[in-house]
């Protein structure tokens, strides 16, 4: 596992394929920024309601410059349901090698009912256009966690 991100380090640079099977690479545009979120499994409550939480706050977040893509292990078909089933607007990307949440530092130890295993930890990192993380948060919960990332960004609600 690669060690978590801090503000100012570099954005490792990713192509994965999103819910329709076209490649996405994390993109750089001027005064644009990206917030690049870790789910651990596309239609769990928890994923659902953090996807929904995004799918929501969307204009918003691309008004004041922000772009969303999220990223889990789920297989480029799961996607598709989920995107259609729940209305998603933005991109989500498939990762079944856990590569890009490993760079990210966002696949590590977790611990649930006792048991410790390798998966993949909720996260969130926001990346600028020149590349560098602004914000990167790990282990964050799905229910509130746009709302706090908002606040963190110093966006109006």
């Amino acid at each position: 596992m690669a060690d978590k991100l801090t503000a100012g380090d570099a954005a490792p640079e990713f192509t994965l394929q999103d819910s329709t099977g076209t490649d996405v690479t994390l993109p750089r545009h001027p005064d644009r920024n990206t917030i690049v979120y870790f789910y651990p499994a596309a239609a769990t409550p928890g994923c659902t309601k953090e996807a929904c939480d995004f799918r929501d706050s969307l204009a918003s977040l691309q008004g004041a410059g922000y772009d969303v893509l999220g990223i889990s292990p789920d297989p480029v078909a799961k996607l598709a349901s989920f995107v259609e089933k729940e209305g998603l607007t933005f991109p989500l990307l498939s990762d079944p090698d856990h590569s890009v949440a490993e760079a990210y530092g966002a696949w590590g130890e977790k611990k649930n009912y006792g048991k410790t295993y390798e998966g993949l930890i909720r996260s969130t990192v926001v990346v600028d256009s020149d590349g560098k993380v602004v914000v990167a948060q790990y282990n964050v919960r799905a229910t509130g966690h746009v709302a706090k990332l908002r606040r963190d960004l110093k966006l109006a609600d």
